[in-house]
């Protein structure tokens, strides 16, 4: 389990996650083999190398020594750097640099120095940085400080990066190999994921299990809920078609007998019920219904703002229309025509029942398309904004029964056209009509 700290910072998706996961132990693998390699056979080749280059000083310091004068000493020198390949020479006065100098990120260099003190004494100074081909060592003696310049190549391994180079390469080679692979198994897992989030806004898009056989089996889980979930919802549409088929005959016969009653006040009474019957039919229809079969298609939300404002005034409210665009480019949104104009005339409706003023506002982002429905009427409480959204429910208290009312259907159709295009539903209290606020919030 990742620490609370360190979660924010992990990357979300599968892909970057199980990348994270073959490339962070390969560079840790590098950085362990890297610094071994580099303590072991680095600084062990550079002491090796650093003990025949000490032996070969000391020969010099010894031919100083035993040497009578100083201008012997310094023949002599000059015969022994020839066949020994170092320059020697002795000077006769002190050096103001007898002090270790290197790099900080030197470490055949420290290495070299920590080897020649070991062999020459603490009084022997190396100096690597001043010149970095070239190691300066300078050595007190009897007859002066004696000065040896020697290739750097002969004391440290030459091109020491090339190993952790190719080493790095072959970690690249290896990751991008390994990225492709990763690529071909989170590919279905993405087509699965698509292929639900279509279905969960109501559109069945072609699918197959494929990749390894874990995501074969929830792809073939996935294909087999799919199935039944569509017949379950054909089987419900066909039973509630065929009830509402057989209801309207004896309420048609109804009507016929009430056209043809001599008491036209109990007639007129009698029709308004079976009117509100009709009404209850047509509205366990739609919500049964719901608009799974209509495709979806490029739709200027601004047209259904209109109509949602036409249908206001034919209600008799004075509703006001607001635009708040803040996304640039076609304002087209993809979403299913019929369902969501159902969904208004349903707020619409509402706003229109139980108040005297009212607002359309709509407001289309990059991410998202938002219709706001706002009323003066009497709203409902926040503790029952969720219990509404239910369906068949009724919330008599919040309501004025007094002017009639539905069947408890029109903000669950709205609810269940929301989340068929991935979107929702949200109930508030209107800041500045004081009555509801309902928002429908669609993904673009």
């Amino acid at each position: 389990m990742a620490l609370p700290g360190l979660k924010s910072y992990l990357p979300r998706s599968l892909f970057s996650r199980t990348a994270l996961i073959v490339i962070a132990p390969v560079i840790a693998l590098q950085l362990f083999v890297s610094m071994i390699f580099i303590q072991r056979h680095y600084e062990g080749v550079t002491r090796q190398m650093t003990r025949n280059f000490a032996a070969e000083i000391a020969v010099a310091q010894q031919v100083i020594d035993t040497s009578p004068t100083t201008d012997i000493a310094q023949v002599r020198l000059f015969n022994l750097s020839k066949p020994l390949a170092i320059a020697l020479e002795l000077l006769e006065s002190p050096d103001d640099r007898m002090i270790n100098r290197h790099n900080l990120l030197d470490l055949s260099g420290r290495a070299l120095i920590e080897e020649m003190t070991r062999l020459l004494g603490s009084s022997v100074a190396v100096d690597v940085a001043s010149n970095i081909r070239v190691v300066t060592v300078r050595l007190p003696t009897e007859k002066g400080i004696l000065r040896a310049l020697i290739p750097r190549t002969r004391v440290t391994v030459s091109n020491p990066h090339q190993l952790l180079v190719l080493m790095a390469v072959a970690s690249i080679i290896l990751i991008m190999i390994a990225f492709f692979f990763l690529r071909a198994q989170v590919s279905p897992i993405l087509r699965l994921a698509d292929a639900s989030e279509a279905f969960g806004k109501g559109r069945s898009e072609p699918f197959r299990p494929s990749g390894a056989e874990e995501v074969r089996r929830a792809g073939t889980a996935f294909l087999s809920m799919r199935t039944r979930l569509e017949r379950q919802i054909e089987q419900r549409t066909q039973m509630l078609t065929g009830v509402s088929h057989d209801l309207r005959t004896p309420l048609t016969r109804m009507k016929l007998s009430l056209a043809l009653m001599e008491d036209e006040a109990e007639a007129a009474a009698m029709m308004r019920d079976v009117g509100d019957m009709e009404a209850m039919l047509d509205a366990f229809l739609a919500f049964a219904r719901g608009d799974q079969h209509e495709e979806t298609s490029d739709v200027n939300p601004e047209e259904l703002l209109i109509a949602a404002a036409e249908q206001a005034e034919r209600s008799g409210i004075a509703v006001s229309t607001q635009r708040e665009i803040e996304a640039t480019g076609p304002p087209q949104v993809a979403l299913r025509r019929t369902g969501v104009t159902r969904a208004l005339q349903n707020l619409v409706g509402n706003a229109a029942h139980y108040g005297q003023r009212g607002s359309i506002t709509l407001r289309l982002t990059r991410k998202t398309c938002e219709f706001i429905v706002e009323d003066d009427g009497p709203g409902i409480p926040e503790d029952q904004r969720e219990a509404v959204l239910r369906p068949f429910v009724r919330l008599d208290t919040s309501r004025n029964l007094n002017r009639g009312g539905g069947v408890g259907l029109g903000l669950s159709i709205a609810q269940d056209v929301a989340r068929a295009h991935g979107g929702a539903l949200e109930l508030g209290e209107s800041a500045t009509l004081g009555g509801l606020r309902a928002v429908i919030r669609l993904p673009r």
